[in-house]
């Protein structure tokens, strides 16, 4: 099982960020206003903080640095110089080659876990997408998930280099 000891602090702080990025890039292919964006939020969170209680291995070490000041605020300073000033499309780009990164670092130094981890941020990216309605008014009508969330969704499938 790998842990923090096993990597670098610039690959860690990649592997905080991917965990965030995974959610972020499909709120950013559809924002879905204030509700649907706190919706797809606590999405994100609950699948991680399941994580840190369900997963083992180094899923659960990541998960677990999210319940410390520290890791948190590794990953939100790594969001914040990553994603400061960019709009929705640049976001996607960005948050699809942070998970890129996050995917070879993990495959090249704990291939054991690289499959559980990998699902983990494919997960975290399809709650995000399941939490709000796209479309519609007012919480009715629209869909599930919106063909750009399809999309992003895709992509994300292909840059953590997992089968469709």
């Amino acid at each position: 099982m790998a842990g923090k000891t096993d990597f670098t602090a610039e690959e860690w702080k990649t592997l905080l960020e991917s965990v965030m990025m995974a959610g972020i890039a499909v709120t950013a292919a559809d924002p879905s206003g204030l509700w649907g964006t706190l919706k797809e939020s606590m999405a994100s969170a609950r699948t991680v903080v399941g994580a840190k209680h369900d997963a083992s291995g180094l899923v659960k070490a990541i998960a677990g640095e999210f319940e410390t000041g520290e890791g948190r605020a590794t990953a939100r300073d790594g969001l914040r110089t990553q994603l400061s000033g960019k709009g929705p499309p640049e976001i996607v780009a960005k948050s699809l080659e942070i998970l890129k990164q996050a995917a070879a670092i993990v495959s090249a130094k704990a291939p054991g876990d690289a499959a559980a981890f990998k699902a983990w941020l494919q997960h975290i990216s399809q709650a995000v997408a399941e939490a709000a309605t796209e479309g519609g008014f007012l919480g009715f009508g629209g869909v599930r998930v919106s063909d750009a969330e399809k999309a992003t969704l895709a992509h994300i499938t292909e840059s953590l280099g997992l089968a469709p």
